[in-house]
């Protein structure tokens, strides 16, 4: 059944009313939403199952804990989770305790529209060197990406509908289905900003849900691109993306008028829930401002400062 223009604007105001009462209250209800699943952990510890603690002396060696699957965690860690829970007692939240460990949470960026292919195979090597969580590029370098980045680990992030938003639902859909033909693990759309500014949520969340179909099941990233917005409409930006299907939403385009701040982390997180990734993009060029996002609430971080952020040694070339 479809639903009127009418009543999703009028279902948004409703929720956004109850959004902001929670906000001043200090809580926001978690949405109890179906994530990623993942078989390869079953938090079935052997040493757990037989009654003892697990050492390693007790460890059967199953490899279903968080402690002995790692890239299992890093599959989880890169779909937005910021807390991890097994059976075993191991629950907590992100913890960076060195620039080096938010490596796995960064998508290495190179959006530039003159970048040529030398660096893209550069940006590609320094991913795998860093373990980077993703390379994030133009749709045009998806296939040379995902060459180069066969069995790494890294995964290939483009974006779509990039950077204005503001070309049609279908046109954002054929490159969601071509990016992902083409290689395209996750996938950074735009909204339209003048449709969400314009009352228009029915065309919003109609944008991100076609998106969202198209993806075949990948990571979907929605840019809300913060600061051409109020906190009303970030609000309502947020809604619509976790409506919508979308796993994380974006601060940024990083060619808009304003970046990433801490302040619309925060606010986006109280929004979403526990249970959604927030990508911190725009303007993130040294560790304390990525890890100053990370402490608002962010999961992800898109830079294109990345090898210095986690390397500060390195100045960037």
């Amino acid at each position: 059944m479809q639903i009127k223009k009418e009543e999703i604007v009028s279902i948004v105001e409703e929720v956004v009313k109850r959004v902001k009462e929670k906000l001043k209250e200090g809580e926001i209800p978690v949405v109890k939403k179906e994530g990623i699943k993942s078989s390869s952990i079953s938090g079935v510890c052997s040493a757990k199952q037989m009654g003892s603690e697990r050492t390693e002396s007790t460890c059967g060696g199953c490899g279903e804990c968080v402690t002995k699957n790692v890239e299992a965690v890093r599959e989880i860690v890169s779909a937005g989770a910021n807390r991890v829970t097994t059976s075993s007692g191991i629950s907590s939240k992100l913890k960076i305790s060195s620039a080096k460990d938010l490596a796995i949470l960064i998508d290495h960026t190179l959006l530039r529209p003159d970048a040529k292919e030398d660096e893209i195979v550069k940006l590609c090597k320094e991913a795998m060197e860093y373990h980077f969580a993703t390379v994030c590029l133009n749709p045009a370098y998806v296939s040379l990406a995902s060459r180069l980045l066969t069995g790494s680990g890294v995964k290939v992030c483009t974006v779509v509908g990039f950077p204005l938003g503001s070309m049609t639902t279908e046109a954002k859909a054929f490159e969601t289905r071509d990016a992902i033909m083409k290689g395209a693990d996750e996938i950074d759309m735009v909204i339209n900003v003048g449709k969400l500014k314009s009352g228009d949520y029915k065309h919003v969340i109609e944008d991100i849900q076609g998106v969202v179909k198209s993806s075949q099941n990948k990571v979907v990233k929605v840019i809300i691109e913060a600061a051409h917005l109020t906190d009303y409409e970030k609000v309502i930006a947020c809604i619509l993306a976790k409506a919508g299907g979308a796993h994380f939403v974006k601060t940024s385009t990083g060619f808009g008028k304003g970046g990433a701040t801490a302040r619309d982390v925060a606010l986006m997180r109280k929004v979403v829930g526990e249970e959604m990734g927030i990508k911190a993009a725009g303007g993130i060029r040294d560790f304390e401002s990525a890890l100053e996002m990370i402490k608002a609430g962010a999961t992800r971080i898109g830079a294109s400062a990345s090898v210095v952020i986690v390397n500060p040694t390195k100045k960037k070339s």
